[in-house]
């Protein structure tokens, strides 16, 4: 009876580094046992919150139906938002013409 002895390779987990990876820089500049880290571009790219904010400092503001097609979002996520820049510091004010909301935001004057 012949024994074959074979050794088990030790498992890894999923997050621990392999064993070759040394965290060397390669050619590339980037360190070889993590993924390629970007460097924050100097201009921001604007989100939804940013419309929202270039509607309402519109003159006259902007209506709810407004907000939810600019946005695409439902009409309890655009007022969810608006309760989000209110408490964010933004003074929000709410006016009704001809049975229609429309909301603007309000400078306040510096004293």
């Amino acid at each position: 009876m012949t024994s074959t002895t074979t050794t088990k390779r030790q498992r890894r987990m999923a997050r621990q580094p392999s064993s070759d990876a040394s965290g060397t820089l390669d050619a590339g500049g980037s360190d070889s046992a993590s993924p390629a880290i970007r460097e924050p571009s100097e201009t921001k790219k604007p989100n939804k919150t940013d419309f929202v904010l270039a509607l309402l400092k519109r003159e006259g503001g902007a209506t709810l139906d407004e907000l939810v097609e600019v946005t695409g979002w439902l009409p309890h996520s655009a007022r969810a938002a608006l309760t989000g820049l209110k408490k964010k510091g933004h003074a929000i004010k709410r006016t009704r013409l001809d049975g229609v909301s429309r909301y603007a935001i309000v400078e306040l004057v510096s004293q």
